[in-house]
């Protein structure tokens, strides 16, 4: 029996008085450990999705459950549960004006109460897993793209989260960059961290996704294992969007 961690209900996200649909009733589930991966054209609502899950996109309707807490009620306290999520996101978003160790540090020391030293010795232990213990000290600025994403990575890890959300993390980087990247999420992946990925990278789906879901206009259109996706897509729509993509 598994755990489920998220448990996602009518999902709806509607844009200028509900012409546009950016998500039109999305339901799924993802269970703890699992790495659920999603695919499918620009503007068929993966981010949108995503972002909905911590709330940064806030649902014209429908339930997000979180632990069996449902995060979608006005009552509850969100930013207690976004602690429990680690989100990555195309562009870094890392402070500019702070080093790396500052950057990872800054957060578990005003939210998790850590103190200096333990806050450190985290960041230290993780920027020494994705080769970069040497860069403590650098700015951003001073770090290639693949080097900042990898940072961006760890430092929602210092957050100890249940779940990391990643929203398109290699579609900033040039080619070259992306492979280092996508290394540090296959190690997360195989130390049973739950993860949720908007990818374009279709390598990454069918080598570590425990589970695909394809979307096309604001719905879920097919998911499955990556074989069942992958080597025999039932739906049109899928059929014509992996002979563009693979």
């Amino acid at each position: 029996m598994k755990d489920k961690l998220i448990e996602i209900t009518g999902l709806k996200k509607h844009y200028n008085g509900g012409a546009v649909k950016a998500l039109d009733g999305i339901n799924a589930e993802i269970d703890k450990g699992e790495v659920v991966v999603i695919i499918g054209p620009s503007g068929s609502g993966k981010s949108t999705f995503l972002r909905s899950l911590n709330l940064l996109e806030i649902p014209t309707e429908g339930r997000i459950l979180f632990d069996n807490v449902d995060i979608t009620d006005p009552n509850v306290n969100i930013n207690l549960h976004r602690q429990k999520m680690g989100m990555v996101f195309q562009h870094f978003n890392l402070f500019p004006n702070m080093n790396i160790l500052k950057n990872m540090t800054i957060a578990p020391m005003t939210i998790l109460k850590k103190s200096k030293a333990e806050a450190e010795e985290k960041a230290m232990q993780l920027l020494k897993r994705v080769g970069l213990e040497d860069r403590a000290e650098a700015y951003p600025s001073q770090l290639s793209g693949g080097q900042k994403q990898r940072v961006a990575i760890v430092r929602a890890l210092c957050m100890e989260p249940e779940v990391m959300l990643f929203d398109e993390p290699t579609s900033a980087l040039d080619p070259e960059m992306v492979g280092e990247v996508l290394e540090v999420m296959k190690t997360l992946a195989s130390e049973g961290m739950t993860m949720a990925v908007v990818t374009h990278e279709m390598g990454f789906a069918r080598e570590v996704a425990d589970r695909v879901i394809f979307m096309d206009e604001g719905k879920i259109i097919e998911e499955g294992t990556p074989e069942d996706i992958f080597t025999n897509p039932e739906s049109d729509r899928l059929k014509s969007f992996l002979a563009k993509v693979l």
